[in-house]
């Protein structure tokens, strides 16, 4: 018999047991994400790097690679260095047609937690506990150009590694990973 579940691609999981610990987890992680959204929405895109560690990892794959294990990502920056470099790009180099965003996120599930050691690929940061949270949120990024009716731009999951810091819980990775094969033209924003 043949399973066709896709394979556990955040890490060796651990469940959550005490309760006060996973609400007050989801509860900053979903806090965190509207953040996310918003800055994204408002194009404060100085304010995007920030919500990850300094050697935090941001990746766009489709569904189809993830579930086949395949590294092949649309979009995969290494750390808030690369990631400042994306947006000087797109807000002093790239030429486009202008849009809005606006994004739609579900209510986070808190999966557990992983040893940091588990991560794949490593990240190398002196500042990681022992310990990541690992989350998952659905997203909906709608697009709309101006004088265009707005159009389905992007829809997927957000897989998360957090780790907690002195300022509270920051990304140590963003694994974007969108349903359609297919993408629209103009991948330039973050999602």
């Amino acid at each position: 018999m043949h399973d066709n579940t896709p394979p556990n691609r955040l890490g060796n999981i651990t469940p959550v047991d005490d309760q006060a610990t996973l609400q007050n987890l989801q509860l900053e992680i979903n806090h965190l994400n509207a953040q996310y959204a918003r800055a994204l929405d408002e194009k404060d895109f100085e304010q995007w790097p920030e919500f990850f560690i300094h050697e935090g990892r941001y990746t766009v794959r489709s569904r189809e690679n993830h579930e086949r294990g395949l590294p092949l990502a649309l979009m995969d920056l290494e750390s808030q260095g690369m990631m400042k470099d994306r947006i000087y790009g797109v807000t002093n180099t790239i030429f486009h047609a202008p849009y809005y965003t606006r994004h739609v996120v579900s209510c986070t599930l808190v999966v557990g937690s992983t040893p940091t050691s588990s991560l794949s690929p490593p990240v190398q940061s002196t500042t990681l506990g022992p310990t990541l949270w690992v989350s998952s949120t659905s997203y909906a990024v709608f697009r709309t150009k101006p004088t265009q009716a707005t159009e389905v731009f992007n829809v997927g999951q957000y897989l998360d590694h957090w780790t907690s810091t002195p300022t509270g819980l920051k990304l140590v990775s963003r694994l974007c990973v969108y349903d359609s094969e297919m993408v629209l033209n103009s991948f330039i924003y973050p999602i």
